[in-house]
């Protein structure tokens, strides 16, 4: 007897353990309305990194209104903590909440016609990389959650983060100020997911990349000292601007035959330099800027003594000087196989099966989520979100473009996602 009471309290436990998959898609189609008018609620309203001052406030007041305990950190991030009904591990999940300084171009009812300060000028603002639609999905599953925190085991932290384009000027912020004002240690977490919206791929499906997911992401800058000289008269110069053309030229070697890039891919892109001021001076300077898109850190180390090389010895073959300083933006984002091979199964619920969840090629564009992977196991992964006006990955608008456009109806896909990884991995996690 005492056997059986032992027994259908096991049973008894165990179907509480979680909530019925019943009442789940219940959860999810009650809140699908609500991320939709979030998420559009937000990108009619942008803010640029370290300025979502309103963004801040509507996801702090609408996690508070859940029950959810909140901090703010790193000037506009904000914190919640779920506690859950049962002991169990920490996991985080990660929104970003920036906008960028560029002007819509849509016919959307919700269109931007926002404004914010950049550099010092007032500057278009438009959510054209899709983080309205992040924050819509993590307030949608923290909604969720909190509804059904006596059926979780562990804490969830939410990680609405500021900044992820990069704070302006000097300021810190993004995902590395959030780290250090104690957004993973305190609770610590134990696994940290993120997820992207891509106005490119499939609608409603996932795509994932186990380790090296997104590239790293350093800005350089190369000075290049001349002597100037009337343009008549360039004998008498030495010249910049000719010797910041062979150095473009031969940055252009470390990729195509300086690189396996059959094993990692790599981008080096000069995207500015600035020189002189009248067509007929010589000038005695000329600065270029460019970006490095690396997928190891090794490869990183490689590229950087490499254009520290061409420029030092380009410039002293033409008698002058070549100062270059690399700027480390973001690290290598890093999905931990071991956590992805764990995590997948809760990828493939969300996405109505296996066949909705595709593995991807590596991206060289950067995320500093990339950051939180320092601290914790992290699983980075992407949803499809291109609008059947397009018919094909080509013809569908880029990120950060003034034609940006995503659809929205299938974000509930990104919601049950992260619902699913914070159930699941609570079941197979090691506390």
């Amino acid at each position: 007897m005492k056997k059986m009471i032992a027994l259908l309290l096991l049973i008894s436990g165990s179907a509480v353990a979680q909530p019925t998959a019943a009442r789940l898609d219940q959860l999810f189609k009650d809140e699908n309305a609500k991320v939709i008018n979030w998420r559009r609620y937000f990108h009619e309203f942008p803010e640029l990194g370290n300025r979502e001052f309103n963004t801040c406030k509507k996801v702090e007041e609408t996690l508070k209104s859940f029950g959810i305990g909140t901090r703010i950190v790193a000037k506009t991030g904000v914190v919640g903590v779920l506690k859950g009904g049962k002991p169990g591990p920490v996991v985080a999940l990660r929104a970003d909440m920036d906008g960028l300084p560029v002007e819509e171009r849509n016919n959307l009812a919700f269109a931007s016609k926002a404004k914010g300060e950049y550099n010092g000028a007032t500057v278009p603002v438009m959510h054209a990389c899709g983080h309205d639609s992040h924050v819509a999905m993590l307030l949608g599953a923290a909604e969720i959650l909190s509804k059904i925190k006596n059926d979780i085991s562990g804490t969830v932290v939410f990680l609405f983060q500021p900044a992820e384009e990069g704070p302006p000027g000097t300021e810190e912020g993004g995902a590395p100020l959030m780290i250090k004002e104690g957004a993973m240690d305190d609770p610590k977490v134990d696994a940290v997911f993120g997820i992207h919206i891509n106005s490119k791929y499939d609608l409603g499906k996932i795509y994932y990349k186990p380790g090296s997911t997104m590239a790293s992401s350093d800005w350089f800058t190369i000075k290049v000292k001349g002597k100037q000289s009337h343009g008549a008269y360039p004998w008498n110069s030495i010249d910049p601007i000719v010797v910041s053309a062979e150095i473009i030229q031969a940055l252009q070697t470390i990729v195509s035959r300086n690189i396996d890039i059959t094993k990692s891919p790599v981008v080096v892109s000069v995207g500015k330099i600035q020189s002189g001021v009248r067509a007929n001076i010589i000038p005695e300077e000329a600065i270029m800027e460019g970006t490095i898109r690396t997928l190891d850190d090794q490869v990183q180390k490689n590229v950087h003594e490499k254009i520290r090389l061409i420029a030092k010895n380009i410039a002293e073959a033409n008698g002058t000087t070549a100062e270059v300083i690399i700027d480390t933006k973001t690290l290598v984002t890093y999905s931990d196989p071991e956590l992805v091979a764990r995590t997948l199964p809760s990828l493939q619920t969300a996405a109505g099966g296996a066949e909705n969840v595709k593995l991807t090629n590596w991206v060289t564009g950067a995320e500093d989520f990339s950051f939180f992977g320092t601290k914790a196991p992290a699983f980075y992964f992407f949803l499809g979100a291109r609008d059947p006006q397009f018919t094909s990955f080509e013809t569908a608008p880029d990120h950060h473009t003034p034609g940006f456009m995503i659809n929205d109806s299938k974000l509930d896909v990104g919601v049950k996602a992260f619902v699913h990884l914070v159930l699941d991995y609570a079941k197979t996690g090691k506390k």
